[in-house]
């Protein structure tokens, strides 16, 4: 059994997270959670006071836990690096909600300190489990496109009215959403040898913190990856585009587990998360006989659950972890690079 303690019992808690672990209760304990401010979600306080779970107002109470074998911190970015350094410092396994860090500095601290004491940290890179990622994944293993030459992902919204944000920049989209979308190339492809980078603020001219951005990722091979959000898409392009030498893959819908979610349809309801099957992707190749060949892609099932399960093999068993600790740092270098420059600029990294 895995005893864990969660830091932030808020939207982010309770939707990504908790969710998840109740389909997992034989092998994952939920031992204690620290909030702020307590009250604010009677019910789901309820549940898990049944399960032997212990609520508190003082954090210090998880860092004196010790029957905890891994804190997941879930509260706002920013506080992220203050709030893990602390919890390594007296001795706890840590997995952090994206983004993991301001800064490449802090993250390599991070690192160098988790290394010094034998723990484990990592980033809750959960869209790692989206389904269309999977999708993907399985659509270049299968060769299908040939060698791959371009790639676009989008995670586009409209939201015209929710500018004018303030204060942190890992309040932005670029951090918010970019570190998803880079998390995945740098998961399939590794850190790339040159980005171009536009950041922008658009719904509110002179904002500070950004709501659209595009970084196209420049690797071996002549292939690029380019990561793209805004909010103010009235009509979203697809989620992702693939050309390569053989053929090309589209699929136009996200992964429906947020959609889920956020009515309040939970994991291990009937057709959680499933695509209907007009969403499904298409990919139009040519075969060794010159053939053209138009082909749906049934889209893999995701499950965000599969961070914890990951987690669980690298404490239990001792397997790699998911998210590596070169890909953690090339993704904060990325996103740093990335705002380094609030006009569009181009950052080599090898």
């Amino acid at each position: 059994m895995l005893n864990i303690g969660y830091v932030g019992f808020g939207k982010s808690t309770n939707r990504y997270h908790l969710p998840y672990i109740k389909q997992r209760l034989d092998r994952i304990s939920v031992k204690r959670i620290y909030a702020r401010h307590l009250g604010k979600r009677p019910e789901d306080e309820a549940f898990w006071s049944k399960q032997g779970t212990k609520f508190s107002e003082d954090f210090d109470d998880v860092l004196e836990d010790e029957s905890l074998d891994l804190v997941v911190v879930v509260t706002p970015a920013p506080s992220h690096f203050t709030m893990v350094k602390q919890l390594l410092e007296r001795g706890h396994n840590v997995l952090v909600d994206k983004p993991m860090t301001n800064t490449l500095a802090e993250a390599e601290e991070l690192v160098a300190l988790a290394r010094e004491k034998q723990l484990f940290v990592m980033p809750f890179q959960n869209r790692r489990f989206d389904s269309d990622f999977l999708t993907l994944k399985q659509v270049l293993a299968a060769g299908y496109v040939g060698r791959p030459i371009d790639l676009e992902v989008h995670m586009d919204h409209y939201r015209p009215n929710d500018g004018g944000v303030t204060g942190d920049p890992m309040n932005g989209d670029w951090y918010g959403h970019g570190v998803h979308l880079v998390d995945q190339m740098i998961s399939l492809f590794g850190v790339p040898n040159k980005a171009n980078f536009d950041v922008r603020s658009t719904r509110e001219l002179g904002d500070y913190i950004d709501d659209q951005f595009e970084a196209q990722l420049f690797y071996p091979d002549a292939f690029k990856a380019t990561v793209q959000a805004t909010e103010s898409a009235a009509v979203a392009y697809p989620k992702w585009i693939l050309h390569g030498t053989k053929g090309t893959y589209i699929k136009h819908n996200i992964d429906q587990q947020e959609y889920d979610l956020k009515t309040g349809i939970m994991p291990g309801s009937p057709n959680f998360g499933l695509d209907a099957p007009q969403d499904y992707g298409q990919v139009v190749y040519y075969n060794q006989n010159g053939d053209r060949i138009e082909k749906t892609i049934p889209s893999l099932p995701g499950d965000y659950g599969g961070v914890y399960d990951a987690v669980y093999e690298t404490l239990v068993n001792g397997s790699e972890k998911l998210v590596s600790d070169t890909e953690m740092l090339g993704v904060i270098k990325v996103l740093e690079a990335g705002l380094a420059d609030s006009e569009p600029h181009t950052t080599k990294f090898n």
